[in-house]
């Protein structure tokens, strides 16, 4: 499945543009069917017999709901935003007929709804950034009581989707931040928010998984990881806490999966924890940038550049002149730790160093070419968040053609259609057979292969050269530059 496919099946956006009639948009409200024990036919038994009990969720759920808020949300849109979220039909006209429906471009109120909960008695409280980001006005309401009151932003994180808001009033009853690394797949959880407006709605279930990335945007995809719950999910829970049996928050309810049924994804609570200072001070979060685009090691790549383990994360791609870069660091490296903290794979590099603040100096070990390497990075500050041309010249089908690809030399015209200065070598992928080695490795037209195993390539003559003598069964390691992007990376290719 590619990345658009799962960016649709994926409901992920703010509740402030859902829509109108219900003003609801992303969630993740959580809700289960509790487990049911088979009914046996009575036999003599001694006195007592063992009987197993669910959780006291009603008193927990007394503890919890007071602490809960809905969320409901007001911004001005045109008549033409408006239009967009029905088709071709303005709501106004779908309610009230055509003959008195304002012009187009006259602002609108659109409505939004989510759920937050107390974190501090004087009224801060936490949410998603997608509930309040686009509100012009922000309202609370607690439970059994009908004020609506006046709600503020006190900072926001798009890259996390966490927000903190400020309640006019109290004092409130806050509730305690848990510890999600501690989590275990399998236990139980409850959920308390407003799906569809039904405020105050209590769900419980088990947390069905951990540490899930969905591939939701380019802001949070670097972020991303999730608590999996298999809850019953309904728009308008986003915000919301996730709490275990004791009380504790330990997520905060966020995506939802619209094609499936008990699938909700919420924010750990521990990655709040670690910006709340930072939002409560500046309202934004900065976090520490290496500079690098990292990866996974899989099996591929253990066995295409030797490594010992598949333990760090593989540097597929460096910022130019980044701070990795500047520091000495390759693509090709893999790092393993960072201040002598080691690093098992991608999402612990990524938290270890956004944990830092920018100007940090930090110690990279990596490995290259088998040998350990040390490496010292100054952080910088990280940022918020065509088609290829035909090429010409002689083409392999020979040496490249075991791999299913075919392969053309640079010239004149390829350079300047790809806007390549001279110090680009490599030869250009002309055509992928579908099926073949090279295609279930990820090339694609229009990559431009500069180097095999760790060789320059500057001509078809020398990548036929490079794999002439691979066996069947062993990797080509290619690293692939894609002008359209303006990135590279490395591929690795299983020779048939």
């Amino acid at each position: 499945m590619d990345r658009l496919s799962v960016r649709r099946l994926f409901s992920l956006g703010a509740v402030a543009a859902a829509g109108v009639t219900l003003g609801v948009v992303l969630t993740g409200g959580l809700g289960i069917t509790p487990r049911g024990d088979a009914q046996r036919a009575e036999a003599p038994a001694p006195a007592a017999t063992a009987r197993m009990e669910f959780p006291d969720f009603a008193s927990l759920a007394d503890r919890i709901v007071p602490s809960v808020i809905s969320v409901y949300t007001t911004d001005i849109v045109s008549g033409q935003q408006l239009r967009r979220f029905h088709r071709n039909m303005d709501p106004f006209e779908f309610f009230f007929g055509p003959n008195i429906a304002p012009r187009d471009d006259a602002p609108r109120q659109r409505l939004g709804a989510g759920s937050g909960f107390f974190i501090s008695a004087d009224g801060l409280a936490l949410t998603n950034n997608h509930v309040v980001e686009n509100a012009d006005k922000i309202h609370a309401q607690l439970a059994n009581d009908d004020r609506r009151l006046k709600a503020t932003i006190v900072g926001r994180d798009p890259a996390t989707d966490i927000a903190l808001i400020r309640v006019e009033g109290g004092p409130f009853a806050p509730l305690p931040l848990g510890d999600s690394d501690a989590l275990r797949v399998g236990e139980w959880v409850m959920a308390v928010g407003n799906p569809l407006n039904m405020d105050h709605t209590v769900t419980v279930g088990v947390v069905s998984a951990k540490g899930r990335s969905l591939g939701l945007s380019e802001i949070t995809a670097s972020f991303e990881n999730f608590i999996q719950t298999d809850a019953a999910i309904n728009l308008g829970n986003s915000g919301g806490p996730l709490v275990n049996l004791r009380g504790e928050v330990v997520g905060i309810n966020s995506a939802i999966n619209a094609a499936g049924q008990n699938l909700g994804f919420a924010v750990p609570i521990n990655v709040a924890k670690q910006i709340l200072p930072q939002l409560q001070a500046s309202g934004r979060v900065v976090r520490g940038y290496l500079g690098v685009m990292v990866k996974n090691v899989d099996e591929r790549t253990q066995k295409a550049f030797n490594l010992p383990s598949r333990d760090g994360a593989f540097v597929d791609d460096l910022e130019k002149d980044g701070p990795a870069e500047k520091a000495g660091l390759k693509a090709g490296d893999v790092i393993v730790a960072v201040n002598g903290e080691k690093v098992n794979e991608t999402r612990q590099l990524i938290s270890k160093v956004s944990s830092l603040p920018p100007g940090t100096r930090v110690k990279i070990d990596a490995l290259r070419d088998g040998k350990s390497r040390s490496f010292t990075v100054t952080l910088a500050e990280r940022k918020a968040g065509s088609v290829p041309a035909e090429a010409t010249g002689d083409v392999d089908a020979t040496g490249a053609g075991k791999l299913g690809l075919e392969i053309a030399d640079l010239t004149a015209r390829t350079r300047r259609s790809f806007e390549l200065g001279p110090e680009v070598s490599g030869v250009l992928v002309t055509r992928v057979e579908p099926l073949s080695a090279a295609a279930e490795a990820g090339l694609r037209r229009g990559d431009l292969i500069t180097e095999v195993n760790g060789r320059e390539i500057r001509s078809v003559d020398e990548f036929t050269s490079a794999i002439k003598g691979l066996k069947s069964g062993s990797y080509a390691r290619m690293y692939v530059y894609r002008p359209q992007f303006d990135r590279g990376s490395y591929v690795i290719v299983e020779v048939p």
